[in-house]
């Protein structure tokens, strides 16, 4: 049972855990991202739109369009969030109202254009894009280390993907000058203004960033929770993932940490159930588990976050 709790727990946490490094990005730089949960369902939107209409070109068996669809939600994701950017970099919007309408607006299209291509393409009504089940990979040698093996057992691609993104991820944030223009700009944008650098650029290229991985944070969740895509199946982890970098201080390191307790919650909840041989409802219950526990955290260590001190400021080079 340990073993099918460290599997399932990844396989939720580490999506959670790149769509968090996007909002770590967003507001870092000092943009409050609230739309982290739109900006998934929209760019999973668009990777499984590629997706379906690839299949029966490539055949069930073929990856490509399993890697198309990886790549076009981060796209679609990133065009979707150029909407946040212009309306909080540009037009200097409430950065919080702007994430919420954000929300409310995605998963209102994305329920309607499922059904009108549903129905025009495949002349059913369905608010479902079936993607089929993703391939599975286990590491040889490593599979068979006690516990710790679960890591390298039952794989998804994407699992690798994310590990990949994540480590780029945080290159670029702390060791490049641009993430050092990133972070300054959440915390002294009129210096970074000073020092000749357009404050505006760096944040609307912060947002864009978080939608990107936000999306293919979604189109993740798809393959792995049902191998379907729909409206449904991302509802609450977006603002689940707001809640990890929050509690992990707004850094990418304990905000995996964050992310890997949500995810354990979540599966060993599940296998508790299972194990117990409780009625299917029960199982239903256990999924507020990271959510009741992101509610303690907050509770008790929210008091001690150390958030970027130009957070939610909209920013003016008149202002000094």
């Amino acid at each position: 049972m340990i073993d099918k709790i460290i599997i399932d727990g990844l396989s939720f946490a580490l999506p959670l855990f790149v769509m968090a490094i996007g909002g770590i990005y967003s507001e870092r730089s000092g943009i409050t991202n609230l739309a982290l949960e739109g900006l998934q369902g929209a760019g999973a939107f668009v990777g499984a739109l590629v997706a379906i209409f690839l299949m029966p070109r490539f055949g069930d068996n073929s990856q490509i369009p399993y890697y198309a669809a990886m790549l076009f939600a981060m796209l679609g994701g990133m065009i979707y969030a150029m909407l946040h950017a212009v309306l909080c970099v540009k037009f200097k919007a409430d950065q919080v109202i702007s994430g919420v309408v954000i929300n409310i607006l995605a998963m209102a299209l994305t329920v309607f254009l499922t059904k009108v291509v549903n129905r025009v393409a495949f002349g059913a009504p369905s608010d479902k894009f079936v993607l089929g089940v993703s391939q599975r990979w286990t590491i040889p040698g490593l599979c068979k280390i006690p516990i710790l093996g679960a890591i390298f057992t039952d794989l998804y691609p994407f699992e690798l993907i994310i590990v990949v993104v994540a480590v780029i991820a945080w290159y670029v944030l702390y060791r490049t000058k641009y993430g050092l223009h990133l972070r300054a700009c959440g915390d002294n944008p009129h210096a970074v203004d000073a020092a000749g650098i357009d404050v505006a650029r760096v944040r609307f290229s912060a947002v864009m960033i978080s939608g990107a991985l936000s999306g293919l944070a979604g189109m993740c969740f798809a393959y792995s929770i049902s191998a379907k895509y729909s409206s449904g199946i991302y509802v609450g982890y977006g603002y689940l993932s707001i809640a990890a970098l929050i509690f992990g201080n707004w850094k990418i390191v304990p905000t995996l940490a964050a992310c890997l307790l949500f995810g354990l919650a979540k599966s060993s909840g599940y296998q508790i159930v299972q194990a117990a041989g409780m009625p299917s409802s029960y199982s239903d219950l256990v999924m507020i588990l990271p959510y009741v526990l992101t509610l303690l955290l907050l509770v008790f260590f929210s008091k001690h976050n150390d958030s970027p001190r130009a957070l939610g400021e909209i920013y003016d080079k008149g202002k000094r």
